[in-house]
């Protein structure tokens, strides 16, 4: 589907849905090609190729180098976000493709919060505690069984970037010592593992807030989860794939962890049905960052970087 702005505004490809005040935004301004939605994209982007002038993407959407082969006019794709493992930062360096995002300062203190919400919700066990309440089993014979305390535990972060140092200033204010591990050592009153089996070993909490990439793909295993034990807990809002999720799933079934608290999946928006099975782990949308207050900060970003480019101004967050 295409919705006209007006018949001069330059024309865009919208990679995926961009969530409210997103879209309306684009859709008020720009002709927004919409590629989600074509039953044949093919023939879509044949007939749209030699007038889109940019791209518009968020999260799963992703721009890749066949993308960029079949919008050869592309000048720059704008992120609704501020990861980047979805877009092939090469193929637009060679095209000479401007490429942003929504940059830093924005949707760290969200995921941070996202975190501790999930670390609370998990060993806390509030939504099994809601759903003993609803059942009505709490006026019956039946006694909730007892959660698990934060204060005391040990919270080892994966990925000391701005996200894991909001994390572990929240952990604190719990009363829980903060472990890291990290590509390299930081200035921070935190104790230090070198990698990441030493940081799970040492834990009670592991909480994964490290970018997704080649580097750290699958980077939690069966050797960390084991390190870990039957007493730890994960919790992850950094992305799905850094975590093995079939051996996750395995260690959650078998109980040689004690759960989880997840907002991204490898396979997102598509589930394994395997953890809705589970009551040791808590399930979130990767919707970590989404707050009013920070979609509508994202969305102007990606809105002025376009407006930026259109009017032959400097964008703001490049990343290429």
């Amino acid at each position: 589907m295409t919705d006209i702005a007006r018949p001069d505004a330059p024309e865009i490809a919208l990679t995926i849905r961009i969530p409210s005040p997103g879209q309306e935004l684009l859709e008020a301004r720009f002709v927004c090609h919409r590629l989600y939605e074509a039953a044949d994209r093919v023939r879509l982007l044949q007939q749209i190729g030699p007038r889109v002038r940019a791209i518009a993407t968020f999260a799963s959407g992703g721009v890749d180098a066949a993308l960029l082969a079949a919008l050869p006019r592309t000048e720059i794709i704008c992120h609704y976000g501020d990861g980047m493992e979805k877009i092939d930062l090469d193929a637009a360096r060679a095209r000479g493709v401007v490429v942003t995002n929504c940059g830093t300062g924005v949707v760290e203190d969200d995921v941070a919060d996202t975190a501790l919400a999930l670390m609370l919700n998990t060993m806390r066990r509030f939504p099994q505690a809601e759903a003993f309440v609803r059942s009505g089993r709490w006026t019956g014979p039946d006694q909730f069984a007892p959660a698990t305390s934060l204060g005391g535990k040990t919270v080892g972060i994966l990925g000391l970037g701005r996200i894991g140092e909001g994390v572990a200033r929240r952990a604190a204010a719990f009363g829980m010592p903060v472990r890291y591990h990290n590509r390299r050592r930081k200035d921070v009153p935190y104790a230090y593992d070198e990698d990441v089996r030493s940081l799970a070993r040492h834990s009670d909490v592991l909480v994964v807030a490290a970018p997704g990439s080649a580097q750290t793909e699958r980077m939690v295993d069966a050797e960390v989860l084991d390190a870990l034990g039957p007493a730890g807990y994960v919790i992850n809002v950094g992305r799905g794939t850094i975590i093995d999720e079939p051996v996750l799933l395995d260690f959650l079934e078998q109980r040689r962890i004690a759960g989880a608290g997840l907002d991204v999946f490898a396979t997102e928006p598509r589930l394994n049905p395997r953890f809705l099975a589970l009551d040791n782990v808590v399930l979130y949308p990767h919707a970590g960052t989404y707050t009013r207050e920070t979609r509508d900060r994202m969305a102007r970003i990606q809105y002025d970087n376009l407006c930026r480019h259109f009017a032959g101004e400097a964008v703001t967050n490049r990343v290429v």
